[in-house]
């Protein structure tokens, strides 16, 4: 007799729902703002160990809808955007070459501390390169992430000059990679998340300052949410497709209100008073360089476009504030840094805000 079994009706592996996630709303925050606005320049989580930052992160990517790529490239090619394109790519258009698009899972490319500059970047195949004449690159995890998650993980211990490569990507958007004469461009725009444990010491202050966000996260203290978190992880771990499905309306909820809010985006309006008491607020925190003043701007309308309107509020400056400054007041690399307190009290002196 032959034995029939029905394919499943998943075949992707099962991501615990960020839904789902306890606690924990300042990581989250400054994620969904940083995927409605990648130009905030990522986030850095700074934490106790086993904090779910690994599992928060991998979560966010799964809520992300799919996005239209051209089939076949290694850059995740956007077929209607010039700017996260290929070069390949751009010369098909160009040429009024029809490109084949496809639909595709938002990535999270997870870095290896032990990475080299090769494997991040890319690299040249200098005698194919020669003997063929042609520009034999292969790409590396830069390429795979763009228009993704870039989650690097004890960031803190990862080789400075790496660290400032990746920066330098997040923030232009474009990796280069040279060799004896032959370079490469390709689009590398993503959202770069690091996270840490304060205990195994901290980025130095000129690194930390490249960071868009920065957010802090405890241990749980509280006994009863210590026991829902656990009770829940042992739900999702004996049964993870019954658990999604109780968190799937949720999910796609919170994913509509994502592309609404990137959609949104560029319509909201930030007011010239609000944006001069911004500065104010850099200016006596004594913030160096312009990025905090940058960074505030575009979180505060990302909330705003995440609130689903298009204007903001001095409450929103005002929850952005501490996650966009905190790590920006530090200018010695044996400070610790500032909570958020400094912040909030210097925002509600200049905005006149009395706490009831």
């Amino acid at each position: 007799m032959t034995l029939t079994l029905e394919a499943p009706k998943l075949t992707r592996r099962v991501v615990f729902p960020f839904t789902a996630i306890v606690g924990q709303e300042e990581m989250k925050l400054a994620l969904l703002l940083n995927v409605i606005d990648p130009k905030i320049g990522g986030v850095m989580i700074m934490g106790d160990r086993g904090t779910g930052k690994s599992t928060t992160i991998r979560a966010l990517a799964d809520l992300l809808p799919a996005i239209e790529v051209v089939a076949n490239d290694p850059f995740n090619s956007d077929p209607n955007d010039p700017d996260l394109m290929s070069d390949q790519v751009r010369e098909q258009l160009e040429k009024q070459l029809p490109l084949a698009v496809q639909k595709k899972k938002v990535v999270m490319i997870d870095l290896p501390l032990g990475a080299t500059e090769d494997r991040v970047c890319g690299t040249i195949d200098i005698e194919k390169a020669l003997s063929e004449g042609v520009k034999a690159f292969e790409p590396g995890l830069l390429a795979k992430a763009n228009r993704g998650i870039l989650y690097v993980d004890e960031v803190n211990l990862l080789d400075d000059h790496l660290v400032d490569v990746l920066l330098d990507s997040a923030a232009s958007g474009w990796n280069t990679v040279e060799r004896e004469g032959i370079s490469i461009r390709h689009p590398a725009r993503f959202v770069l998340v690091g996270s840490g444990n304060p205990e195994e010491g901290e980025l130095r202050p000129q690194l930390l300052d490249r960071f868009g966000m920065h957010a802090e996260i405890h241990t749980v203290k509280e006994p009863a949410l210590r026991v829902e978190i656990v009770e829940q992880r042992a739900e999702f771990d004996r049964d993870p497709q019954d658990f999604y499905n109780k968190y799937e309306e949720k999910q796609k909820n919170l994913q509509e209100q994502l592309v609404q809010a990137q959609q949104l985006l560029p319509h909201v309006k930030i007011d010239y008073d609000q944006r001069v008491k911004i500065s104010e607020v850099c200016s006596q925190l004594d913030v160096d360089g312009l990025r905090g003043d940058i960074v505030t701007n575009r979180a505060a309308k990302a909330l705003a476009a995440f609130a689903g309107r298009n204007e903001v509020t001095v409450e929103d400056i005002r929850q952005v504030m501490p996650l966009c400054l905190r790590h920006r007041l530090r200018k010695d690399p044996l400070e610790s840094i500032d909570s958020g307190y400094k912040v909030q009290k210097c925002v509600s002196s200049v905005f006149g805000i009395v706490d009831a």
